[in-house]
């Protein structure tokens, strides 16, 4: 009876799925010649020091956080910084990422980054605009309004997953995303390949992966600022999925990464159930992924954001507005007591919060946006860098 049956391995999903990534023969040597490494002399001796920093820069992230700091810069002046948008289904993501597309320049035409500029003191690229590259990963969506120069549907087919697999809606989405992350070391090439180009100066020389001196190695030249990670509507399926962070844990430790959860702003002000429930899924996010979080309170053009800012910055105020809540009947006894005892301990919480409201649609707000998102990356610097560099020193 069992004879019957064949156990279905990732294997199979990916060879059903999944299409092969189209990289150049260029870059997979590329990549080769980056991960492989001569390894030391049986004579040789390594100082504990340099074997503490060989061990600490063993993620680009940690490398570009060492150069970055040799040179007194900041980390996001030698990196793009990577925007992972993320929020409630309906909250208007895809066209928040579309508008701020709009405010980027299109990345240099590719085989042509070595002619980007240097860059500038705000830590973009030059020649005006920041430059911006996209990515979409929501696999069931039919119209993306921006240009995505890596898109999931390219590779996984959504209505094929669902149909092989006998999957509804949501499983195909969370299967499809498991099969790209499965692809991701690809992606991840790709992004290298676009972000950085090296100096014509240092084209010609060689660099031992095994030098542990004080002089920082030669460093890619950047030639984006951002990149912009669109995720599925349902955030479940990215968020509390392993394929969500096998993503997030990627692109972290490769870019300072930054998560911008995008807010119904309406709907919040109309109801403060809503208005505390993102707030706490918010609150999961931001430890589950322990990266810096902006609260993007969308569609201003709507509803203004004051109220819901007065609400985080001023605990009385939330307090006020809780008490006419309930006085209209729309909640009390149990939900009282809990939404009041939540409010207090998320207090806190806000103060560590980074927020601005912006309007999607014309596209108000998305220059404040981009400062938050500044500061943001600095925080990634000091914060997750250095908790990251503290867990890979503790395991090596």
């Amino acid at each position: 009876f069992l004879s019957r049956f064949r156990l279905i391995t990732m294997d199979d999903l990916v060879e059903k799925t999944v299409h092969k990534l189209t990289i150049s023969k260029e870059t997979l040597a590329q990549q080769q010649k980056d991960q492989s490494s001569s390894p030391p002399s049986k004579n040789s001796t390594t100082h504990p020091s340099s074997q503490s920093s060989t061990t600490t820069s063993s993620l680009p992230i940690l490398k570009r956080s060492l150069y970055a700091e040799s040179c007194s810069k900041r980390l996001r002046d030698v990196s793009p910084v990577c925007v992972i948008v993320v929020g409630m289904a309906g909250s208007g993501k895809t066209t928040f990422t579309a508008a701020l597309q709009r405010s980027l320049a299109p990345p240099p035409p590719e085989g042509e980054e070595d002619k980007g500029e240097d860059v500038d003191v705000d830590g973009t690229t030059g020649g005006g605009l920041p430059v911006g590259y996209c990515l979409n990963l929501d696999p069931a969506t039919k119209l993306v309004p921006f240009g995505a120069s890596i898109d999931i549907r390219d590779t996984v087919n959504y209505k094929e997953v669902m149909k092989q697999h006998n999957l509804g809606p949501n499983g195909a989405i969370m299967t499809s995303l498991n099969l790209f992350s499965t692809k991701f070391d690809q992606v991840l090439t790709i992004l290298e390949k676009r972000a950085f180009s090296t100096p014509p100066s240092t084209k010609q020389e060689e660099v031992d992966d095994n030098d542990t001196t004080t002089n920082p190695p030669p460093q890619e030249r950047k030639n984006l600022d951002y990149i912009l990670v669109d995720t599925p509507g349902q955030i479940e399926a990215f968020t509390w999925s392993a394929s969500g962070s096998i993503i997030t844990s990627a692109l972290s430790s490769s870019f300072p990464t930054v998560l911008a959860f995008v807010v119904d702003t309406p709907r919040c002000v109309q109801s403060l159930d809503t208005f505390m429930s993102n707030m706490l899924y918010a609150c999961s996010m931001f430890y589950r992924t322990r990266l810096p979080l902006v609260i993007v309170f969308n569609k201003t053009d709507v509803v203004p954001a004051e109220v819901c800012l007065e609400w985080m910055d001023d605990y009385d105020k939330f307090q006020a507005a809780l008490d006419e809540f309930m006085d209209s009947g729309r909640g009390g006894g149990y939900y009282a007591t809990l939404t009041r005892s939540l409010s207090l301990v998320l207090d806190e919480f806000y103060s560590t919060l980074k927020k601005v409201g912006v309007s999607a649609g014309t596209g108000d707000g998305v220059g404040d946006f981009w400062k938050v998102v500044g500061e943001a990356a600095d925080e990634f610097d000091l914060g997750y860098v250095g908790d990251l560099k503290c867990r890979v020193e503790e395991k090596g």
